[in-house]
This record gives C-alpha cells, structure tokens and sequence, in this order.
C-alpha cells in the first residue's frame, strides 16, 4: 500500500512505445520508478504525494443524470461556440442551465450562440459554466451504446462527471453568463429547409478561396426555392446554386464562411431549417421538427 505522483505525459508515452502486453512497475524509498516490460527496463523519478491536491467533497443529494450519448451529443453540437477570448473566461465554457423539465446546454463567443436541450427527470434548479476543455475530455471518454448513464454533480466551485468508472472534477467559471434569450429572434419573415451534407460540400467548395490569416464571406442569396452562394477573394471568385423548400419573401444575408461551416455541421442531421428576416438580423438554424437545438449566427455587415 502506498502512493505517488508520476509524471502524467512522460508515463504515458512510455507505456505507449512499450513493445510487450505486460508493465511491473517497482518504486523504492527514493521515489526511483522503474518500469519492466519483456526486454525494455525504464527508469523515471517519482515525487511524493503529500504536496499532491486534495480532490473536492461533493455533497450534493441531488443530481443530474443523462445517457452518455446525449450528453456527449449535447458537448458536440454547442463547443464549437464558445468563445477563445480569454479576457472574459466564462464565455470560454457552456452553461448548464435546468428550465422546469428540461436541461439546455449554451455557447456563445459574440457571433454565435448555441443551444442543445433534452428532456431531465429531475426538476431542481441548476446554473453552471463549465470548462470547454474539461467538456471536450468527458465527451472523448463517453460512449454512445454505454448501458450506465453519467452522473453530474455540482457545488458552487466544482463539478462531477461520474461514469464508466471515472470521476472526472473540474472547477467551475465564476462570472455572469450573458442573458442568451434575450439574443434569439422572435420571428422571422422566411423559412427555409435544405439538405444538410449540400450546404457543407458549398461551403467546403467556398473554402477553396481562402486567403491566410483572413476570413472568407459568403453571400446568400434566398429566391425562388433557390439558395444563391456567392463567395470572392483575392484568389478568385464562385457562385453556386442549392435546391430549398423556402416560405416567404426573398432575402439576402452575408455570412462568415467558418462560422457558419461549423455551425452547420454541428447540426448532425439530415436536414436544417433556417429562419431569416433580413440582412442585419442573425440567421437562426434549427432542425427540421422541433427545437432540441438552435444555433445562430450572426451576418457580416456589408452594403447590400
């Protein structure tokens, strides 16, 4: 019986080039590890684990509990909007917010917003930022076909994630998360619906003109049951044309070709419905029945 700190990077790698199935690791008074795999004898320090961090106590009676393929769906589709200026860290994490029986997971980085919801048994309030990088290590672990859901636990400064035999701790983001329904677009004055993978191969297309360390605009131009893509930079030009069921008027809207590749692209879902009112006011993706997600993202400026 015994403990000790070893380094996490280092130890890793070494198990990983080990040639053998098999590692016995013996460590002496002097904190000397040393690794024996089939012909391979490796040699590291270890240090002692008295100055090692006490892990937080969580005592929380109620928690929440969600499949481990919602909640790494619900990670998936809302941290690509998160914000990477670290001058205000809340907005580097997603907000865990509960509204009566539902959970919503939120990002937002100033020109997107991303909403996930799902249906909870539990009816407790929460509201709490969460880390991207401490979600983007739970979803790598979660398995979609896990049979035992995950378990969060949450204090005011720490949160749990218990599942599959770990138990992952973070600290939570202090600070005030911005008033995100206050952004959502009341109405809008045209809808339309269109295949998914079409509107990624454009804008895949579009990213062909890419300058460095610039970004690319799109030009959409909504018509006729027609969506008119129309892109141009130093290195060229392109116009494309994709099938939509649209109703209502013609609109026009300029976009940033990322922001709005990765937002698409995090709908993971055959089709997508966009609602539009006209060139200043955010387009609002959902999908094609019902609002399990809804992202925005916000139109470049520019003379019509």
């Amino acid at each position: 019986t015994g403990e000790f700190v070893i380094h996490a990077r280092l130890f890793s790698e070494a198990l990983r080039r080990f040639s053998g199935n098999t590692v016995l690791l013996e460590i002496d008074s002097r904190l000397a590890v040393t690794m024996h795999c089939e012909a391979t004898e490796f040699h590291i320090s270890a240090m002692s684990a008295e100055d090692y961090p006490s892990l937080p106590e969580l005592e929380m009676e109620d928690g929440l509990t969600l499949e481990q393929g919602t909640l790494r769906s619900m990670i998936h589709q809302t941290s690509y909007a998160t914000s990477l200026n670290e001058n205000k860290p809340v907005f580097t994490g997603e907000l865990f917010e509960t509204i009566g029986d539902e959970l919503r997971v939120v990002a937002i980085d100033g020109y997107r917003l991303a909403i996930r919801t799902e249906k909870i048994a539990t009816k407790v309030p929460y509201h709490f930022v969460v880390p991207k990088r401490t979600l983007l290590e739970v979803a790598s672990m979660l398995k979609d076909d896990a049979e035992a859901p995950c378990e969060l636990t949450a204090t005011r400064n720490h949160i749990a994630f218990s599942f599959n035999g770990y138990l992952v701790f973070s600290r939570l983001l202090e600070g005030e998360f911005h008033n995100y329904q206050s952004s959502i677009p009341s109405g809008y004055e045209t809808e339309v619906v269109l295949q998914t993978a079409d509107l990624i191969s454009c804008l895949n297309r579009c990213s062909l003109l890419d300058e460095k360390n610039g970004f690319t605009r799109v030009d959409c131009e909504f018509s006729n049951n027609q969506l008119h893509v129309r892109s141009q930079t130093l290195i060229g030009k392109i116009h494309d044309v994709l099938p939509v069921q649209m109703n209502g008027n013609e609109v026009f809207i300029s976009l940033n070709k990322q922001y709005l590749l990765e937002t698409v692209k995090a709908a993971d879902c055959e089709q997508i419905r966009i609602q539009l009112t006209d060139y200043k006011t955010p387009a609002k993706i959902l999908p094609v029945q019902g609002n399990d997600f809804i992202f925005l993202v916000m139109p470049v400026q520019v003379s019509k």
